[in-house]
């Protein structure tokens, strides 16, 4: 009688509805398709998750962890979703591989319809995936490339004319018009290294060490921590070679204190003018950064859903680790979805004594 029992189609479909992998099936949640694959008893076929098949009755549903598994088992692969071939999702990320990388060689910058045309589909359909793999639209991308080529051909050409071209622009006024915004000062001072260029700059102390907080005519552009107040100073003349770097004057004095006052009190907030220079992406996920609770974290998934980038979560880690404004862009606030720890900038224990001086500051408050 028990055995009967454990073999009854109401058991069986019991068993089915208790496996979380079910409400995928249900769903057809794109999620899950790579992680699972059930079968289908009464047919003698399987599929993935996500298959556009009628849902089986759950009684006569099988899952298996591999595809290998379930042709062992004696199903054969579904003609409709073709478990055997990549998922969408993976043919997805090699065609916008593939247009990344035409964009990068491209002398001109492609438009939309000339990338559209290539994926052989609606520049609307392109639009929409390009964004959600990379987590920029196509133009951002190809904005971010000229920005490389920008800086690279500055650096390797004789003249700024020579570079214009070198960068892949048809026209001087074009380039100059985005070229302050890419650069953070004129191309002539770019490529002088930052010549004729003020920076104003001043170390201070606080409880993570030392703290230089680096200002251009814009704003705040860098605040770094560290031990060592010159090797500091040093990484700011090593970005910027030939800037005038210049000591701070009262007023700026007045900057660093609030920078200091922000990392010991931390809910007083920091209101201060930013000079944030980055790629359109990673603007996107500093800006989420600032958006994060004092007090509070953020894994790096979520900050790539927040940005509607889902798929970007290893981007996300990279714009983290290019961000040069210490605290006052919180990039220590994103951990792993355990809530462990990953790397940081200025040290990992600097990342720790941050969250946990913001979360008690915030229990106190």
């Amino acid at each position: 009688m028990s055995q009967r029992t454990q073999t009854s189609p109401s058991a069986r479909s019991n068993a089915t509805f208790d496996d979380p992998r079910w409400a995928a099936v249900v769903t057809r949640d794109p999620r899950a398709d790579g992680q699972f694959f059930y079968a289908v008893k009464t047919t003698g076929i399987f599929c993935r998750p996500t298959c556009g098949a009628r849902t089986p009755k759950p009684q006569n549903v099988a899952f298996y962890a591999t595809q290998d598994a379930a042709e062992q088992a004696g199903f054969r692969p579904c003609k409709r979703c073709r478990p055997g071939q990549p998922t969408l999702d993976e043919q997805r990320a090699v065609l916008v591989t593939s247009l990344c990388r035409y964009i990068e060689q491209s002398e001109v910058m492609p438009s939309l319809d000339d990338l559209a045309q290539r994926a052989q589909m609606s520049p609307h359909h392109l639009h929409r995936i390009f964004k959600a793999i990379t987590g920029v639209t196509p133009r951002a991308y190809a904005t971010a490339t000229r920005s490389r080529r920008v800086r690279n051909a500055l650096s390797h050409n004789d003249t700024i004319t020579e570079a214009i071209y070198a960068a892949g622009y048809n026209a001087n006024g074009r380039f100059y018009e985005e070229s302050d915004r890419l650069l953070g000062m004129t191309p002539k001072h770019y490529r002088n290294g930052g010549a004729h260029t003020s920076i104003r700059f001043a170390v201070g102390e606080c409880a993570l060490g030392a703290v230089l907080v680096a200002a251009s005519t814009r704003g705040i552009c860098a605040i770094t921590l560290g031990d060592d107040p010159d090797a500091l100073v040093r990484d700011l003349q090593d970005r910027f070679p030939r800037a005038e770097l210049v000591g701070g004057d009262t007023k700026f004095e007045q900057w660093i204190a609030q920078v200091i006052g922000f990392i010991e009190t931390p809910e007083q907030g920091l209101n201060l003018p930013l000079d944030v220079q980055g790629t359109a992406f990673q603007q996107r996920v500093w800006y989420a950064l600032q958006e994060i609770p004092v007090g509070t974290t953020a894994s790096y998934t979520e900050i790539a859903e927040r940005i509607g980038a889902p798929r970007s979560v290893r981007a996300v880690a990279g714009a983290c680790a290019a961000n040069t404004l210490a605290v006052a862009i919180p990039c220590h606030r994103v951990v792993r979805n355990d809530g462990g720890l990953s790397g940081y900038r200025w040290g990992v224990e600097r990342k720790r004594a941050l969250i946990e001086r913001e979360a008690a500051a915030t229990a106190a408050s």
